[in-house]
């Protein structure tokens, strides 16, 4: 398995595209009871099989991630080859990211000296999919880039 096994609420959600899915190499419904009851072990591939499958659309899609920590943010810009970042720190430590008091006191202080902005790009080391993969795994979320793309407007005006 190269991702990770997508979660029981996740398949419920997915339910039309595993039927789909098994429904492309001729298993129907009472033969996929039969497999998870005979065969368990063929069916935990098939759901394995599945959740690649999803991951590979899912990361193959994402442009953008953000990850939030107590005292940092960083936004991701992800293209074929490569990944731009935008990393925001407070410099008070007792500010909190992670609070809507925390956002507030970012968005009235963001250009001051009490915020430290740096930008980077990294070229991917590993497959694509595999690098965004691996961000998500450390607590990245994917997002529609809003405070990315402002950011960067500013930035490199």
């Amino acid at each position: 398995m190269k991702y990770t096994r997508l979660t029981k609420e996740q398949f419920e959600e997915l339910n039309k595209e595993f039927s789909t899915f098994l429904a492309t190499q001729s298993i129907d419904k009472a033969e996929w009871d039969e497999i998870k009851s005979r065969k368990p072990e063929v069916a935990e591939q098939e759901l394995d099989v599945f959740s690649d499958l999803v991951w590979e659309g899912v990361l193959g899609r994402s442009e953008y991630l953000e990850h939030y920590s107590k005292n940092h943010i960083f936004l991701f810009q992800c293209f074929e080859t490569d990944i731009k970042s935008i990393v925001l720190k407070s410099l008070v430590p007792e500010i909190n990211f992670l609070t809507k008091e925390g956002l507030q006191w970012l968005s009235d202080n963001l250009f001051t000296e009490t915020i430290e902005i740096k930008t980077g790009k990294k070229v991917f080391t590993e497959e694509r999919n595999t690098s965004i993969f691996e961000l998500i795994q450390q607590g990245a979320i994917l997002s529609d880039g809003h405070l990315f793309k402002q950011l960067i407007s500013i930035i490199e005006s």
